[in-house]
């Protein structure tokens, strides 16, 4: 099994990005990248970076979002890891022959022009799990 490259982003479902940007920025430290609509998953994202790793808190701009619903049925919290791989098709295809279930069996377009493709958490233990492919040169 090719191992993932790094954690990516730890993915944080909230009902008002406003609302909690000043403890992400004040209270925890962590440099704001910036405001992005991703309008294929029906959410505004906002990343904020610690060293390494960016946390990426999920608004949802539909109440039919798959994020509404995460929030209605669990409140906010921690929704997914993400971690950036080299080819993630081959990824997938390397995760379903190993009998792994996926969510997205074809990559789709996320936040920051990655390509992205979430596992199902009934083969992760309970763990959303989401596998990015940066666009060439770009974290």
């Amino acid at each position: 099994m090719t191992p993932v490259k790094a954690l990516n982003h730890v993915g944080i479902a909230v009902r008002s990005i406003d609302a909690q940007r000043s403890f992400y920025e004040d209270v925890l430290g962590a440099a704001f990248e910036g405001v992005e609509l991703v309008p294929s998953q029906r959410v505004r994202v906002a990343f904020f970076r610690v060293h390494d790793v960016r946390l990426e808190l999920l608004e949802p701009t539909d109440d039919e979002s798959t994020v509404a619903k995460f929030l209605e049925k669990r409140g906010e919290g921690l929704h997914h890891l993400a971690f950036t791989v080299d080819d993630i098709q081959a990824r997938i295809a390397e995760l379903q022959s190993a009998g792994l279930r996926m969510i997205d069996e074809v990559p789709r377009p996320g936040a920051h022009q990655m390509q992205i493709a979430f596992l199902h958490p009934k083969s992760t233990f309970g763990v959303l799990t989401e596998l990015c492919q940066p666009r060439q040169g770009h974290l």
